[in-house]
């Protein structure tokens, strides 16, 4: 275990930033992409080998000659935490250097907290899967965090999150430096961390132009573009949730009138169905109010809609319909092949995502839709905390690739 993780140097990262990518990899693989003499592969190989960051492993296949010997990252580097911070629940998850999850806790929280607070929170229960795994605050190489609002990649910040006001510029990772001075911390939207758990772990793998979109408490996208996450110059790209789509609709969290998030993410869902009971629309829906204490869910107005109740069935196709039509125009601007859709809202099923298809197919350019495919995430929930745990590993010892890492 190193306690005290050795900077790389530039040849070093190259080969670390490759094996990421290739999982195993051989002295060969290295004179192919690096372009290098046999005797400087050897060189880097030997220091890095010494560093103990790879270890070698089985034998390769042969291409006509001896076997390569074949060689991975380190698994028993130290470890790497993910947390994965949503409006109303967090999940924490501790990793080995290679990304693998030994131990991980979610439970409620509430953004409306203070940010002290909620982080507070986050940092007792790192501490907790510490103490279960039987390690210590220095084996912990980087911690991730995804937040739900708009992020200063560059700084690690919150700039003016709807959700979250009193949170913006708060030093998330000052706040964890001070319990983890050895670790190195970064920061993004969860949404594009959903998207980078998308891209490694699901069907998104080897797909270079795609949208995530999350569809919970707000509305969000992440771009992925050319293989990589597009945060724009601020960091703000992919806020699709405050896009118009009634300039006399109600007002949203952000100020403005008639956003997509305010008419169509899981609070505008709820006032929808309350809407409906008070209307007399919907006899299922007051019966389940009356059996939950006077409250509204929207995993409530789903399980109507799967009974067949009208009024949900309306909601829930007003709501992708509305979602579809702001996809259409990303997908005739960006002309991605594929759209995911996670978060909670998503759990819905077919009346939803049925209705985002045929609002994206109507609106949208025939050519930019030949070949799209718009589907559920199928990592669920998981996609999140993947994506956080994924962010860190790429960051991991490559210095010259991370000068925002300092505090």
């Amino acid at each position: 275990m190193i306690k005290t993780p050795i900077l790389l140097n530039s040849a070093e990262a190259e080969i670390i930033r490759v094996l990421k990518k290739k999982h195993v990899i051989s002295r060969t693989d290295i004179l192919d992409f690096s372009g290098w003499s046999k005797a400087k592969v050897s060189q880097e190989v030997r220091s890095i080998l010494d560093k103990g960051y790879l270890v070698e492993v089985e034998d390769g296949v042969s291409q006509g000659g001896r076997k390569p010997r074949m060689m991975r990252f380190n698994a028993n580097l130290g470890y790497v935490v993910g947390i994965d911070l949503g409006a109303t629940s967090v999940e924490v998850a501790l990793a080995d250097a290679v990304g693998t999850i030994v131990q991980r806790v979610a439970e409620p929280a509430d953004v409306h907290q203070p940010a002290e607070e909620v982080f507070g929170r986050c940092t007792e229960l790192i501490l907790g899967l510490l103490d279960l795994q039987g390690c210590q605050i220095d084996q912990v190489l980087g911690i991730g965090v995804g937040v739900p609002g708009p992020v200063d990649f560059s700084r690690g910040v919150l700039v003016a999150p709807p959700l979250m006001p009193d949170w913006e510029n708060f030093p998330i990772r000052s706040f964890f430096k001070k319990t983890f001075p050895t670790a190195f911390v970064v920061v993004d939207n969860d949404v594009n961390l959903m998207a980078l758990g998308e891209s490694r772990y699901g069907e998104a793998l080897g797909v270079d132009h795609f949208l995530f979109v999350k569809i919970g408490t707000g509305i969000g996208g992440g771009i992925f573009s050319n293989g990589k996450i597009h945060r724009g110059n601020n960091g703000c790209a992919g806020d699709i949730g405050h896009i118009c789509v009634d300039k006399n609709g109600p007002i949203c969290r952000c100020g403005n009138r008639g956003c997509l998030e305010a008419m169509a993410a899981g609070p505008a869902i709820i006032q929808a169905g309350l809407q409906a009971v008070q209307n007399g629309e919907s006899e299922l829906l007051q019966q389940m109010i009356e059996s939950n204490e006077g409250v509204l869910t929207p995993e409530m107005i789903s399980s109507a809609c799967r009974e067949g109740d009208e009024a949900a069935l309306r909601i829930i196709r007003a709501s992708g319909q509305m979602i579809g039509d702001v996809l259409a125009s990303l997908v005739n601007f960006f002309n991605p092949s594929h759209i995911f859709i996670g978060g909670g809202i998503s759990n819905f099923g077919n009346h939803l995502l049925v209705a985002i298809r045929r609002a994206v197919l109507r609106r949208s350019l025939p050519l930019a839709t030949t070949h799209l495919q718009i589907n559920f995430s199928r990592i669920g929930s998981d996609v999140g905390i993947y994506g956080v745990l994924a962010l860190v590993l790429d960051y991991l010892f490559v210095d010259e690739e991370k000068p925002f890492l300092s505090v």
